[in-house]
């Protein structure tokens, strides 16, 4: 636990998953002043998740609420007249902010081998990114290989959620939403995720034109 204190990596995501259906379902708890009292009421009569045991839904709620605490109330605004599609990109931004080291693995990892050759990102290649971190943070370090599998199993996971990888793939490519929904990164000035989405400079300068 002291290890983990000092560090800012966390292997918490793996026991929930993207939980995109679920967020949806509860984000009016979450953002109801009263959300402590009715996301504990929600834990035991399970009205919402729709997840199948107690502690289950206990673990989601820590997860959901960490989730919606990393971007600030207005994001979830927003948010909430997105697309499906673009909604599904939003959750994935919102992991990254939430998870240090799905943010790290994506910055330092994905976009390395976007701009390769082969373009292409397996679960040996996070591994290796894993425990290439794991020579600089103690905290990782001592993560069994087990833990180390389910963190890269769930990354590729996230990636594929929201098509940087077909199901059964390991071609990356780009995300695909309209200029408008991508201009909102821009607006909250979280510039760099259009680059994390796989973006040409001449289509982020063609997006910024939408804020002018």
């Amino acid at each position: 636990m002291q290890l983990q204190n000092k560090s800012p990596y966390s292997a918490s995501m793996t026991g929930c998953g993207f939980m995109l259906e679920e967020m949806n379902r509860i984000l009016p708890l979450l953002m109801d002043p009263a959300s402590d009292t009715l996301l504990k009421k929600e834990v035991v009569e399970n009205s919402y998740l729709m997840i199948n045991t107690e502690n289950t839904r206990k673990r989601a709620v820590v997860e959901l609420v960490k989730r919606y605490q990393s971007v600030p109330q207005e994001f979830w605004k927003e948010y909430l007249s997105f697309s499906k599609e673009a909604q599904c990109v939003a959750m994935y931004f919102v992991n990254l902010k939430c998870y240090r080291l799905f943010f790290d693995l994506h910055l330092n990892l994905v976009l390395k081998k976007w701009h390769s050759i082969r373009q292409t990102l397996t679960r040996t290649d996070v591994l290796m990114e894993i425990n290439a971190i794991a020579t600089q943070d103690d905290f990782v370090d001592s993560w069994s290989d087990n833990t180390k599998i389910k963190v890269a199993s769930a990354f590729l996971s996230f990636l594929r959620k929201v098509k940087f990888l077909e199901p059964n793939g390991e071609q990356l490519k780009p995300i695909s939403l309209t200029d408008e929904e991508f201009a909102f990164y821009l607006k909250i000035r979280e510039n760099w995720f259009l680059e994390a989405c796989l973006l040409q400079p001449y289509e982020i300068e063609r997006i910024t034109k939408v804020l002018v």
